[in-house]
């Protein structure tokens, strides 16, 4: 059998995948270390799902390379899939089978012994809260709970790497804060966890390292904290009539630097901060300029993201 390369659990090396013309990814580099909740961070249509195809062996890179679990991926993929867990957001359960036969096949794909089988499935039932749903038909749960009987699918081989796709798109702030909870016992347990998200605060509350991708390439990586304070200034946000934009605009520019914001509105890198916005509202005043709505944002990802991008980060808001 092949021995495991020993390095960091996830390892990307100049890594690119084309489809056709269309350059999704364009080498790229990441390393993810043992015990780390690494946030991969970027809008729809990014490179976030292809990297993950990529290292999940659902998709051979077009070059580069990349290591999981200290096997290549291109040449030792059985090897990486019997290591790795991966919950995927288009990931086809089976309706019509109840929640613990869908446990009990998975466990017999990994060859879990027979014996093993039934309590590996109630264990895992019970640790993400569908005991009670467990001999309902899979066409009955909600979204919610289809997608914690996925992470518990992943789950049944005990794997040492997990990757999780947009693992709470399209739940309910209840069920997305239930996962939460649950990525952080499986990493406290040791699992070392990838997480590809557009929602901010998921990667806030989650990773202890970031990677922000856009068209296929990083832009920024680091801590949560490190990044959000190498912004500095807080934002200042704006609303006026359309009419008075251009006028607004260069008002704000004498306060710093103007940044992205939401369609119809403005907004600066506050100089001086707090203390500056009474001075910003007394000159748009002077020139009789009507702000609708003002907020002043601490530094968030989403700002790490409009600067290295110069737009902002779908999903920002949600």
């Amino acid at each position: 059998m092949t021995e495991p390369l020993a390095m960091a659990p996830i390892v990307a090396e100049n890594l690119v995948r084309h489809f056709g013309d269309v350059e999704a990814v364009n080498g790229i580099d990441l390393q993810v270390n043992a015990g780390e909740i690494f946030g991969f961070l970027g809008p729809n249509g990014a490179g976030k799902s292809t990297v993950v195809r990529m290292l999940t062996t659902l998709l051979r890179p077009t070059s580069g390379k990349a290591f999981v679990a200290g096997f290549d991926v291109a040449k030792h993929p059985n090897e990486v899939r019997q290591r790795i867990g991966v919950a995927l957001q288009d990931a086809a359960i089976d309706p019509l089978m109840t929640g613990v036969e869908l446990l009990r096949l998975q466990a017999v794909l990994y060859s879990i012994p027979k014996s093993k089988m039934k309590s590996r499935a109630d264990e895992l039932l019970e640790r993400v809260g569908l005991t009670a749903a467990a001999d309902r038909r899979v066409g009955t749960y909600s979204g919610g709970m289809r997608r914690r009987l996925d992470l518990a699918l992943s789950l049944i081989h005990q794997p040492t790497v997990l990757f999780l796709d947009e693992p709470t798109t399209g739940l309910d702030p209840m069920s997305r804060v239930s996962l939460w909870e649950e990525v952080r016992r499986l990493n406290n347990e040791g699992t070392t966890v990838m997480l590809t998200t557009q929602y901010l605060e998921e990667a806030d509350q989650l990773a202890d390292r970031i990677a922000i991708i856009d068209k296929g390439v990083i832009v920024r990586e680091g801590k949560p904290q490190e990044l959000k304070a190498s912004v500095g200034f807080p934002t200042l946000v704006i609303n006026v009539s359309r009419d008075q934009h251009e006028l607004a605009k260069s008002i704000l520019m004498g306060f710093g630097d103007l940044r992205p914001t939401a369609e119809g509105t403005l907004g600066v890198g506050l100089r001086g901060g707090a203390e500056a916005v009474t001075d910003v509202v007394r000159k748009l005043d002077e020139s009789s300029i009507r702000v609708q709505h003002l907020e002043l944002n601490e530094p968030s990802l989403d700002d790490v993201f409009a600067e290295a991008t110069g737009h902002r980060l779908e999903g920002a808001q949600q």
